[in-house]
Formats: structure tokens, sequence, C-alpha cells
């Protein structure tokens, strides 16, 4: 890939360039030292994927993250000296459509050397065209059990913090609701907290065992696929190894498909690729509400407009009505599904 560095420190962009340089077929296409001139630079020869530092001069990392989603879009990496210190920003920028961040490594040939170009390898992956997982839940009948809460699943990943966090806003307690937005696991705790503070809806990370309950939201974090098995509870599988969105929406929209006896609504918002398209034409096979973000309201449109074209949605709609959309339609008098 051709990538590009928006770094402030002369002594950091050096050693993420030579990090670059390293992998074979990947090479800087430029260095920028702010925010403004890495948006300029954007302009002039859009590169592959953009290393954005946070805390720069002139214009700093989220609002350049901003511009060039609007005018140039292409895949940003936030690389930061410490995102746990600054995680109100990484969040910010990646509602704004950032990929994902990292802590910036020392150029040494170390764990944060390692990390980065691990991040790298699957952004990398991510850039090609990727086939849907089958199943790896086989349908089977619900042990019977106490009575379920209406159930709300959203799936998102590029700009999916704010967009989540907007649907999150219109739900009572009188629902459940379990979210699986692409995210490092490493960072997971920190969506949760972020996506409670912003939404005011109790939110917590996805446990083994865990079962949806009402009035609250469970996030999945695990660097393994998250499903619902057949008892309705959390679980990891590995499977699909090779699949490079983990986890993935496309494996659990499945399993919801497989193993929750009752109809409830699903969202997939704002994100690159086409995960979860092929779970929420499951999920619409099994009477459930499927809505996909339109155009004109997500950072990236590649998941929803992917499900759109595979008629899995049947509503599509801007953000601001998908939480109204999918409440209404939990709410309504529920019957098992056949």
């Amino acid at each position: 890939m051709k990538v590009g560095v928006i770094n402030d420190v002369g002594v950091i962009a050096l050693a993420l360039s030579n990090l670059i340089e390293r992998t074979p077929g990947d090479t800087v296409a430029w260095i920028a030292r702010d925010g403004e001139e890495g948006l300029r630079r954007c302009r002039d020869a859009t590169p592959e994927l953009v290393l954005m530092d946070l805390h720069m001069p002139v214009m700093d990392g989220v609002e350049c993250t901003r511009r060039i989603m609007a005018e140039c879009p292409c895949p940003i990496l936030v690389v930061t000296s410490s995102v746990s210190s600054s995680l109100d920003m990484v969040y910010r920028a990646m509602s704004l459509g950032a990929l994902d961040a990292v802590d910036t490594p020392d150029g040494a040939g170390g764990i944060g050397d390692r990390a980065l170009q691990r991040k790298i390898a699957t952004l990398r992956k991510l850039a090609q065209p990727v086939t849907a997982p089958t199943s790896t839940v086989r349908p089977i009948s619900p042990r019977p059990q106490q009575a379920r809460p209406p159930l709300i699943t959203i799936g998102a990943s590029t700009g999916g913090p704010a967009a989540v966090a907007e649907v999150m806003r219109t739900f009572g307690p009188e629902v459940a609701v379990v979210i699986v937005q692409h995210v490092d696991v490493h960072f997971a705790a920190g969506l949760a907290s972020w996506l409670a503070h912003e939404s005011r809806f109790p939110t917590e990370l996805a446990t083994m065992g865990a079962r949806p309950r009402a009035g609250l939201a469970l996030l999945a974090a695990s660097e393994d696929h998250v499903i619902l098995d057949r008892d309705g509870a959390i679980a990891f599988t590995r499977d699909p190894i090779d699949y490079p969105y983990r986890p993935s929406v496309d494996v659990f929209f499945r399993s919801v498909a497989a193993n929750w006896p009752l109809r409830g609504a699903a969202a997939l918002l704002t994100g690159m690729g086409k995960d979860g398209a092929q779970g929420l034409l499951a999920l619409k096979a099994r009477s459930w509400t499927t809505i996909a973000q339109d155009a004109a309201t997500s950072v990236v449109h590649g998941m929803p407009k992917a499900a759109a074209e595979l008629g899995a949605a049947s509503q599509i709609l801007p953000i601001g009505d998908i939480g109204p959309a999918l409440l209404h339609a939990v709410l309504k008098p529920r019957t098992p599904r056949r």
C-alpha cells in the first residue's frame, strides 16, 4: 500500500516511515507535519492508508479526519502517543471515519512495532474483496427457558461509534441490545463506557455466558467472533479463521437468526466493506425488521449499501430515524418464529 504519514514530531514520522518501508510492497506516499498539510497532501495524492496523529498544531487529528473523509476519503488509522489517555479524541475520530487506533511504536522492533504492522496487515485485507462467511451455527430449536426480552442487534464499522450512540439514545429500559462494532479488543472497554455516556443507555462488554437483558446493551469485545448460542447466551468462536472482520457482524447476525426464537429488529450502520449484509438477509428471512443506514448520513456507505443491494434491508433510513424504527418494531406484539 501507499501510506501517508501525518505527524508533527519528526523523529516519530521518520520511525513510522522506516516501519512502513520494511514491509515488502508498502511505500511512504508522503509525510505531513500537521493536519492542514495532511489534508492538502491527501487532496493532491490520496493514499491507500493514512497514519494519523491526534495532537498536532494548526489542525488536530480529529478535524483532519473529518475533512479527509468529507473531501478525499481514504482509510485512516490513528497512531497516537497513548490511546488510553486520549479516548475521547480517539472515539471522535472513529465516529468521523477512522478505522482503528494504536499507540505510537518506538521503531525499535518491539511490541509496538509489531502491533502497528498487524493493524496495517488487517487493513490491507479489508481493502480486498471479502466473501461473507458461511453460517457457523446450525438452526436448532431453542431449549425452553424464561421469557426473553425484546432484542435489537446493531452492526457497525467505520464511523460507527457516533452512529451507534445516536441510535441508542432513543432506547428505553424495555429492550435488550447487542452491538457488534469493529474495534480493537483492547479499546472495547473504553468504547463501552463512551457509548454509555453518549447515549445514556447502560452498556457493558459481552462476556462468555452473558444473556441479553432489558435495559442493557452488550458490546462485542473479542478477537474471536461473537455469537448467541442455542440457549440465547453469548459465546465465542474462532471460525471462520480467515475472515478479516473480527468480530464479524455476519457471524453474529447468522447466529441470532439460528438461535433466537422471537422476532426482533436489526440495523446495519455505516462501515467499510460488506460485513453484515448476508447476516441481515438471514434475519430478514426470519421475519425480523431489518434496517440499513442511508448513504447521506453514513460516513462510509459500504456495509449498508451492500445490504440494500442484496435486498437484506426492509427499510433504508437516515440515522436519526433508525432508533425510533427499531424501538417501534420490537415493542409491537411479538410472536415466536415458525
